[in-house]
């Protein structure tokens, strides 16, 4: 499996509330995703955002993280997003947020 984090930067300003609600807008583009297992969405107070993705595999990954998603970030949020790719070798659960 692979692990993608991805990062950028929302306009300042960006309030929690904000950026959940450009969150939930996204969901139906992730949710039937080839090979995405899992995403969590990621807010800092600073206007950092991002997403933690688990893939079943590179392949599947690199077919989201192409040269169009990453202008489609830049034209909507104003900034140039990274992808950072991990082998995930292992994985824990422990049964939920609590």
């Amino acid at each position: 499996m692979i692990t993608a984090i991805t990062a950028f930067k929302v306009p300042p300003g960006t309030t929690l509330d904000a950026a959940k609600a450009i969150f939930e807008a996204s969901v139906p583009r992730y949710q039937n995703a080839p090979g995405l297992i899992r995403k969590y969405y990621l807010y800092a107070p600073d206007g950092s955002v991002g997403g933690v993705y688990l893939w079943r595999s590179r392949a599947d990954a690199d077919k989201l993280y192409t040269a169009e998603w990453k202008k489609s970030v830049k034209e909507r949020f104003g900034s140039d997003p990274t992808v950072t790719f991990y082998e995930t070798p292992v994985i824990i659960e422990n049964g939920g947020a609590n």
